[in-house]
């Protein structure tokens, strides 16, 4: 396999909290656990046949240092009391041999729950569209099933994972929502 082609993914987030923005954002990579590792943002597909692993597999397969390839969302305010969220959205179709979508949504005002359900609706209309169909998300969600029916043959499968908090007078609060990949 493409040594540049993801086998397996995780999904990570942390919010962090300082004076300094920047700050803020590498003390939420430290809570994500991505913080000892060289960051290269990519854009969002979920490769065919990639294994979703759990953070705690993932981290223990690499090593500080190691350059990284992710799926990056970031929020950041400075205002008291204002909601931060990030988010990544995934979606990927029940025949792995087919390439998925990873949504990176961040929003000012949304709670953590709408932030991530938004990502997963960005993921699967991108997934959906790709696939040759375009329509309202919400007329193909089976709720009992948590999947998206695309057509007949096709059902989407979706998750999330979201950082959100709230803004502290003086302080700079940053929200990471990440999609990790590992060759």
């Amino acid at each position: 396999m493409d040594a540049l082609v993801p086998s397996r993914i995780f999904l990570t987030g942390g919010v962090g909290r300082h004076k300094e923005k920047l700050a803020s954002f590498e003390l939420a990579l430290r809570e994500a656990g991505i913080s000892p590792f060289n960051l290269v943002k990519i854009s969002s597909i979920y490769p065919p046949n990639c294994r979703l692993i759990t953070r705690p597999e993932g981290l223990a397969l690499l090593k500080p240092g190691q350059v990284l390839h992710l799926v990056l969302s970031e929020c950041a305010t400075d205002e008291a009391h204002r909601r931060i969220a990030a988010a990544i959205g995934v979606a990927r179709p029940n025949t792995p041999e087919h390439y998925g979508y990873l949504a990176e949504y961040h929003s000012f005002g949304q709670v953590e729950e709408e932030a991530g359900h938004h990502a997963e609706d960005l993921a699967a209309f991108m997934l959906a569209t790709i696939l040759g169909h375009d329509f309202d998300l919400r007329e193909i969600w089976e709720q009992k099933k948590s999947v998206y029916r695309i057509s007949k043959d096709v059902t989407v499968s979706t998750q999330n994972l979201t950082a959100a908090a709230q803004g502290e007078a003086g302080t700079w609060t940053t929200a990471v929502a990440a999609a990790v990949c590992i060759p």
